[in-house]
């Protein structure tokens, strides 16, 4: 374990919705890493004990765990109380999310609904509720996760895409209206990247047939590729940056993957 003296985050409390798996416990365990003490809201008890575990095995720092829904806002606003109550908190990672694969005109209201509602307004909830401490303080900093299908759609994820479409759109607008308190907003756009839910989902024959079609860098892309984004954007390395689209695809988005008879 490392010593928390001299670390990045010694000290600081980041607050992670969806942190107990896949992209979400990789952030968490790289603050904790740097000496961050982490509050960490997930639906799933079993994901949260484990992560607990772990985090607490191998980091220095405090940390607690919450189950919640994040569109649930009485429920978020007990555990944002909860959480501003053990220390004021510091970095907001909004990265609570879902997706169906399903065509358009397949969708029904309610599946419409539920992934807005989780992917969007459960973004709302918890930065409104996160932001009228951070606006007291004058200081802060909000991290959200939108994806490579908030620039550039993909058939059949109307619903996903819009969602990630509006946090985009959702980091520029607090951006612009928190900058003069001193908070900064930002958001970041991650390509393909496996997960544990990828790999039971995606066949390696799909992973191997995406990656040659789409992705210049001729990889997947990790969970460890993009937790190290958000410790950037949280670092004071970063003071100048508010309002941006951080994008970490393997090029995916640049344009075309060349033809095999380029160098």
């Amino acid at each position: 374990m490392k010593d928390s003296s001299n670390l990045r985050f010694s000290g600081r409390h980041v607050f992670i919705t969806g942190g107990a798996r896949g992209i979400g416990r990789e952030i968490a365990k790289q603050f904790a890493e740097e000496g961050a003490n982490l509050s960490i809201i997930d639906t799933n008890k079993a994901d949260l004990d484990t992560t607990l575990t772990l985090l607490n095995e191998k980091t220095p720092g405090s940390h607690f765990i919450y189950q919640g829904d994040i569109t649930q806002r009485e429920k978020v606003n007990v555990i944002v109380d909860a959480a501003e109550a053990i220390a004021p908190i510091d970095v907001l990672i909004n990265n609570a999310g879902i997706a169906f694969e399903t065509p358009f005109l397949e969708i029904s209201t309610e599946e419409w609904e539920k992934v807005l509602n989780v992917n969007l307004t459960g973004f709302f909830h918890v930065s409104q509720l996160v932001c009228r401490y951070m606006v007291k303080r004058k200081r802060g900093i909000v991290i959200n996760m939108s994806s490579k299908n908030g620039l550039d759609g993909e058939a059949g994820y109307a619903h996903y895409n819009a969602s990630k479409a509006g946090i985009i759109m959702l980091t520029k607008t607090m951006a612009l209206e928190f900058a003069h308190v001193g908070i900064r907003v930002n958001a970041v756009c991650p390509g393909y990247i496996e997960t544990p839910l990828s790999k039971e989902i995606d066949s390696p024959e799909f992973t191997r047939d995406f990656v040659n079609r789409y992705i210049p860098m001729n990889r997947p892309g990790a969970v460890e590729d993009i937790a190290p984004v958000f410790l950037f954007l949280a670092d004071s390395n970063s003071s100048f940056i508010t309002g941006q689209i951080i994008i970490a695809d393997g090029g995916q988005l640049s344009g075309q993957k060349p033809g095999k008879y380029f160098i």
